[in-house]
């Protein structure tokens, strides 16, 4: 290193600057890498310089190609200029004449540089755009990604080098292959001829692979490794075997569906029956990497063959739905047999392991069911510590159509990443028929493919072409083994085709006749795959004709067995069983509820918890600590507001061991900031602190969560959540009572008619703010008229009383509504929630100004052991003293009752208006109405409500009331008029209607001419 002779390294800067060595940048993909990288990469000179002085000493103690550089550079070679490639292996630098070692013996290093610059170009086009050109429509008439059009740096022939500077006769020139690939396997550098030809076979054939947009470089290179590496599709003979029985098994089983009832829709899953070993694929690889119980959700389309193949319901349960004289044995609606769920619990033969498989029971509303599945997931995962989605997962199933057109799909996505709401990664799986219905995917979708929309949360999206199973298979293998490793979605997109119409009644001729003749003219795929084998040598003609008699005969004995079925017990088919929640000791649970009061010292300890701060060094807003001393004071007068009501709530059931999970927009703080159950550190960011989680050391945790800006997918979520445990409080608050329309989906679907029609309790709890503030027709209505139109209660029928009646007529509803007027009625129907034998959605009408309405409070007394919801809270003044001239009772509910109050007491009328208030609305409290209007013998009846008329309660209680009296006493109006908004956006409108409404409510001659 010390040569005295050596030239100074400022004397060679002219061939070591980074502007000199500049063009050799593209070397880093063959010759040079070894020498040049550290320096560009922006290594300081100093690298260089003293490898040149290393060189000067021993010319071997270098790579190859610094040698060559070195000796160039010394005789003069420009900048630039100076590099040239190493001799051939074997030959060394010293059988080199000096013309041959300097530059001048290759003069078109540049064009050598720019040939390896093109074809890592050539490579990369391959990864990114290859799929555009893969075989993937198994009728070979449509493109999957609607565009018939090869990319321009696709190679499809010769004549397409042109694009990257090369030519025909560089095909069989080697080049070095760049780190960003794997189509080499063992070798650094292939022929052109054969690159092309490995990315074909990677990136064109069956399966097409998109995930150059995911901005994760390891997440890449995962991919590439699993698609690029020569040979790696490759499977045993017994690999092949188990595919081709479960083909045999997802053929015939549709086959013979339709050769018993070929007159019946079934939606069956004729032209892509290697959906089931897709699934079933996908179970296995899950099961090997330690997962215990997957989550289903699907359309209608396939799930007989689901519930039969991979859910391994038994098949005579699924054939005598068919049966039309079947009875119902179960109360409730039920549903079509292509709507229902399954839970099961068996063993894996692949792997030996149990495994428990749930598939969700949903409405023909597609894709509907895609949160709840997702809500389920995650309430798995909660109760069994399973934090990072190890142990429990979910598969979505979907279609084509659907997929792309559905806003929930995307919506669902955007939760897959959410703290509170992932669930580490879930496999979708499109069944690809390449049409909607009748509509031409053309017509139904903007975007190239239909699962456009998972790139948004850069999932991996595999294109695999249906008919080629063992192409299905390997793509499903990656998918498992993609969710095992990174926990992040993943979509596999069957391009099938539909052998049948929409349903199995439908004439597909009559929209798309070009598809349908390619289709009848299309061979099985089963007897594609078996043909395969059997010229493979892997399986022989008679062991496939044995494998399908074997499972004929299996469907035929169940067939036969199903004909002793007469009932039918959709409990069989129950997707979220609660064990041992509906019995007591082997016995039912009796028709009661115990009192929801607490005693004082828990009333006063949460009241401590929910006025502080049980963090040291934890410092918070001014305001707020202004909040937290009011909430001290009250407990100290032995007051709540709703806040502290809602407060001692949940916190005394999280102190019983019940889990509280409270979502929606802005619920941490509260839209209205009068919860604020998460403190935010004001000097620390991501700093928090949730006092709920203090009450006591053996209290179940709280969940306290903003959702996302979406009402469809996250109540669709919660009410999942809710499914897996009724030993659990979940709770949904829409921002405005309103926002509840853009879900109105899951509430029509699921929440109201879910046990009716899959034997299925829940007990979600509906938060919804609602009152006519004069903010306008979207910040008003919650629009109670609507649950109610859907309660199941007769107005007609005048229930009989029993001793257990208010309980009993819960458990006979779809749903209870409530609106409540005090924080301890409040306090206690949420806790009734959880103290209930059973569980039902619970609807409640939240207040806004009520929050901090110096009337809205309720005592310590109204909490204390003892005390229950009251469903009716009659008149407790003074004209209660003086029934007999009371001259009209007002029945009313919610805010209203406030304002009614204040213009009693403006107009004196304390002794004769009585107003009562009902806070359960449905199940309607018949016996409690007839006893208070009994006290009032010479009162008129009148209904109040600030909604409008054809809005809000009128219509559904005006029949109950008049029925409490066998329609003999007339139920007078008062409120506002009918209107096509909910409410005016006009202040002054606003009050002016109140006014009015109040002045018919007291004014004696009001309904003297009314008939």
């Amino acid at each position: 290193m010390n040569n005295q002779n050596a030239p100074s390294f400022s004397q060679q800067r002219t061939v070591v600057t980074p502007g000199a060595l500049r063009t050799f940048q593209p070397f880093r993909c063959y010759a040079a890498p070894v020498a040049a990288e550290p320096f560009l990469n922006g290594t300081s000179s100093n690298y260089v310089e003293e490898m040149y002085y290393a060189w000067l000493e021993n010319p071997k103690s270098v790579h190859k190609s610094w040698d060559i550089f070195f000796r160039n550079a010394n005789t003069g070679a420009p900048p630039g200029s100076a590099y040239q490639s190493p001799p051939p292996v074997g030959v060394s630098l010293s059988g080199l004449s000096q013309a041959q070692a300097l530059v001048g013996a290759q003069p078109n290093v540049e064009k050598l540089v720019e040939d390896h610059l093109a074809v890592q170009s050539l490579i990369r086009a391959y990864q990114i755009r290859g799929h555009h050109v893969a075989q993937l429509d198994p009728l070979g008439i449509m493109d999957a990604d609607l565009d018939s059009c090869v990319p321009a740096d696709i190679i499809t022939s010769s004549d397409k080098l042109g694009f990257y500077g090369l030519e025909e006769a560089d095909l069989d020139k080697v080049f070095r292959l760049p780190t960003t690939t794997f189509i080499g396997g063992s070798e650094s550098a292939l022929t052109l001829r054969e690159i092309i030809r490995r990315l074909e076979m990677a990136y064109c054939q069956h399966i097409g692979v998109e995930f150059m947009f995911i901005n994760d470089l390891q997440q890449c290179q995962w991919i590439r490794q699993k698609f690029e590496k020569p040979g790696v599709m490759q499977f045993t003979l017994d690999e092949k075997r188990t595919l081709l029985t479960r083909m045999v098994r997802s053929t015939r089983f549709e086959e013979f569906l339709q050769r018993k009832w070929s007159s019946e829709k079934r939606f069956g899953l004729e032209g892509c029956e290697s959906l089931i070993p897709a699934l079933k694929t996908i179970i296995d690889k899950s099961s090997e990497n330690g997962v215990e119980s997957v989550i289903m959700g699907m359309p209608h389309r396939g799930r007989l063959n689901v519930l039969a193949n991979v859910i391994r319901k038994e098949l005579e349960q699924i054939f005598c739905q068919f049966d039309s004289k079947l009875e119902a044995a179960d109360e409730g609606s039920g549903d079509v047999k292509y709507h229902l769920g399954m839970y099961h619990r068996r063993i894996n033969r692949v792997t030996n392991r149990h495994i428990t498989l749930s598939l969700m029971a949903n409405p023909s509303h597609l894709e509907a069911v895609d949160p709840v599945v997702q809500g389920k997931t995650k309430a798995e995962q909660f109760y069994c510590g399973d934090s990072d989605g190890k142990r429990v997962m979910s598969i979505l199933l979907h279609g084509d159509a659907a997929f792309a057109g559905q806003g929930i799909v995307y919506e669902t996505f955007h939760l897959s990443d959410l703290p509170s709401y992932t669930t580490h990664g879930t496999i979708h799986v499109v069944v690809n028929n390449q049409i909607g219905f009748t509509t031409d995917p053309r017509m139904a979708r903007s975007s190239p493919y239909p699962t456009d929309v998972a790139r948004v949360v850069n999932a991996p999206i595999f294109h695999v072409n249906a008919d080629d199973p063992e192409a299905v298979m390997y793509v499903c293998n990656v998918a498992a083994e993609w969710r095992a490793t990174f926990h992040k979605d993943v979509v596999v997109d069957l391009v099938s085709y539909r052998r049948n119409g929409h349903n199995e009644m439908d004439e597909p001729m009559f929209t798309q006749p070009l598809m349908y003749k390619q289709i009848k003219k299309q061979k099985p795929v089963l007897q594609k795959y078996a043909e395969k084998l059997i010229a493979e040598g892997a399986v022989s003609r008679q062991e496939c004709e044995e494998e399908i008699a074997k499972y004929d005969k299996i469907c035929e004995e169940a067939y036969n067995r199903s004909k002793d079925e007469k009932i039918l017990h959709i409990k069989h088919w129950l997707d979220s069983p609660w064990p041992g929640f509906f019995t007591l000791d082997g016995q039912p649970k009796s028709m009661s509820c115990p009192s929801t009061g607490l005693n004082e010292e828990v009333l006063s300890h949460i009241g401590q918890v929910a006025s502080s701060v049980p963090v040291e060094d934890f410092t918070i807003h001014g305001g707020l600590t202004r909040i937290l001393k009011g909430r001290a004071t009250m407990v100290q007068n032995r007051s709540v507001d709703w806040a502290l009501g809602e407060y001692m709530a949940l916190g005394s059931l999280l102190k019983e061991g019940i889990h509280v999970r409270l979502s929606g927009q802005d619920v941490e703080r509260g839209t209205f900031s009068h919860r604020h159950h998460v403190l935010h550190d004001q000097n620390v960011d991501k700093r928090t602190c949730i006092p709920m989680n203090y009450i006591d050391p053996n209290q179940t945790p709280y969940t306290v969560c903003n959702s996302s800006l979406s009402e469809y997918g996250v109540l669709g979520f919660e009410l999942g959540f809710a499914m897996a445990s009724p030993n659990a409080l979940v709770l949904w608050e829409a921002q405005f009572g309103d926002f509840h329309n853009t879900a109105q989906c899951i509430i029509d679907q699921f929440i109201s008619p879910g046990q009716a029609k899959w034997v299925r309790q829940n007990g979600i709890v509906l938060l919804l703010p609602h009152g006519m503030e004069g903010m306008g027709p979207e910040h008003s209505s919650a629009r109670p008229e609507r649950f109610l139109q859907m309660c199941n209660d007769d107005p007609d029928v005048f229930p009989k009383i029993t001793e257990d009646f208010a309980v009993r007529q819960l458990y006979d509803c779809n749903w209870i509504v409530v609106n409540c007027s005090t924080p301890a009625n409040y306090f206690h129907v949420l806790r009734r929630q959880i103290l209930l034998p059973f569980r039902k959605p619970l609807i409640i009408f939240t207040p806004k100004s009520l929050l901090r309405h110096p009337e809205a409070k309720s005592r310590f007394d109204d909490m204390l052991p003892g005390t229950h919801f009251r469903r009716l809270i009659p008149e407790e003044g003074s004209a209660s003293q003086n029934s007999a001239g009371v001259k009209r009772l007002i029945f009313c509910t919610g805010k209203i009752y406030y304002d009614l109050t204040k213009e009693r007491r403006t107009r004196g009328l304390e002794d004769t208006v009585a107003i009562s208030r009902i806070e359960q609305l449905s199940p309607f409290p018949f016996d409690l109405v007839k006893a208070e209007a009994e006290k009032y013998p010479q009162a008129q009846l009148l209904w109040c409500q600030e909604e409008h008329k054809n809005q809000g309660y009128y219509d559904y209680v005006k029949p109950r009331i008049s029925r409490t009296f066998n329609n003999t006493c007339p139920v007078w109006y008062a409120g506002r008029e009918p209107a096509a908004a909910p409410a005016t956006g006009n202040k002054k409108a606003h009050l002016v209607e109140l006014e009015r409404f109040l002045d018919t409510a007291f004014n004696p001659d009001a309904f003297q001419n009314q008939s």
